[in-house]
């Protein structure tokens, strides 16, 4: 019995880590939309100052 103790810990923190890095990847996915979205706008903003008259 110990042992498919310890393979279910196991099996549970494989996922936990697994999850994780899958998180981790979405919140840098989210960073980067971000920031490019800011830039875009950044570029419109500048681009609309500099042709308003």
């Amino acid at each position: 019995m110990p042992e498919n103790e310890k393979t279910d810990q196991d099996d549970r923190e494989q996922r936990q880590l697994a999850l994780e890095k899958k998180r981790e990847r979405i919140v840098w996915y989210y960073l980067a939309y971000f920031l490019f979205g800011i830039h875009i706008v950044a570029f419109v903003m500048i681009y609309a100052v500099t042709h308003a008259k």
